[in-house]
């Protein structure tokens, strides 16, 4: 299936934002009761998916085993409000060497050596690979119209 882009950002754009930005991935999974879960993740950018680590017991992990289907969003709390939403299938992977799991603590801690680093890596061997290849991004930017005065 090839990618659907709607909003004003085209790819490059899209692709800039999602590699720079550091807010949590906010990603939607469809839970037993019909009714969807939302769950902030750490997650990395490769130019074509999103991959983000979980641990193998979580409700996460769980969820997205029963179903692949996903939505996420990613964009700042405060105003002006801009970013990036959409809906893609995700897979499971291990990710027990610690990689991606290294990768995210120097994203988003700034390397592995802290007392949560070091925690989340001594039980990487139990940690997912959650790769989400989006099917749909959708694009908003709200900063011109919000700063106009």
């Amino acid at each position: 299936m090839a990618l659907t882009l709607k909003g004003p950002w085209d790819k490059a754009q899209i692709d800039s934002f999602l590699t720079s930005t550091t807010f949590p991935l906010r990603l939607a999974c469809v839970a037993e009761d019909g009714f969807p879960r939302v769950v902030s993740v750490w997650f990395g950018y490769d130019g074509h998916s999103l991959r983000c680590v979980s641990h193998r017991s979580s409700q996460l992990v769980g969820l997205l085993q029963r179903c692949n289907r996903v939505g996420f969003e990613l964009a700042p709390n405060e105003p002006p409000y801009h970013g990036v939403r959409g809906q893609g299938i995700a897979t499971l992977d291990s990710d027990a060497d610690g990689v991606v799991l290294g990768e995210m603590l120097q994203r988003y801690l700034g390397g592995t050596e802290s007392k949560l680093g070091n925690w989340l890596l001594s039980r990487a061997e139990d940690e997912v690979l959650i790769t989400i290849t989006p099917l749909r991004l959708f694009s908003w930017d709200y900063r011109e119209r919000m700063s106009a005065g």
